[in-house]
């Protein structure tokens, strides 16, 4: 099969595009496919993946019973949810969570946010600790510095501990 925008190359891509419940299948060769891919990736946003997600999972389950689920707080239904690809509110997430556990296993390989805090946050605002919680933390750190032999970072964290303890201090 050749390809359906260049006529030239032989077809390894095959999309469906469905707009407004329309579909139409491209059977696309390799570089078309790439130029194709930038074009949409722009318009291709997160709420439609989830959308998609979502109705494949149903297809797979077959669920009855989530049709009619919806959540206590906002009134969305998880029929709702596998349209429009947005939940309603905060509480989506407890109402839909049998459902969107999976999902979010499939699309991220975990159900657990393991990422990293950003970098703006100081490490004792993002974990909720006082000053002294933090001075403690920095000082077990310095230890493991110093005896990893790692004397830049234990400088660092010396000259922060000494700043903290002057803080401390003046209260």
């Amino acid at each position: 099969m050749t390809c359906d925008l260049c006529g030239q190359n032989e077809a390894t891509v095959h999309l469906t595009e469905i707009i407004n419940d329309s579909s139409r299948e491209l059977h696309l060769c390799e570089t078309c496919a790439r130029e194709k891919g930038q074009q949409t990736a722009q318009q291709f946003g997160l709420a439609e993946l989830l959308g998609g997600l979502a109705d494949f999972g149903a297809k797979l389950e077959g669920g009855p019973a989530k049709t009619k689920l919806s959540c206590p707080q906002c009134g969305m239904t998880y029929e709702d949810f596998r349209k429009s690809g947005r939940l309603g509110c905060g509480n989506c997430y407890e109402a839909f969570h049998r459902y969107l556990a999976p999902l979010l296993k499939r699309i991220h390989g975990s159900t657990q946010h393991v990422g990293r805090s950003p970098s703006a946050a100081a490490p004792a605002q993002a974990q909720g600790e006082g000053p002294k919680d933090e001075l403690a933390r920095l000082k077990t750190s310095l230890k493991e510095a110093v005896a990893g032999e790692a004397f830049e970072e234990a400088a660092r964290l010396r000259d922060r501990v000494r700043a903290l303890e002057a803080k401390l201090k003046k209260r």
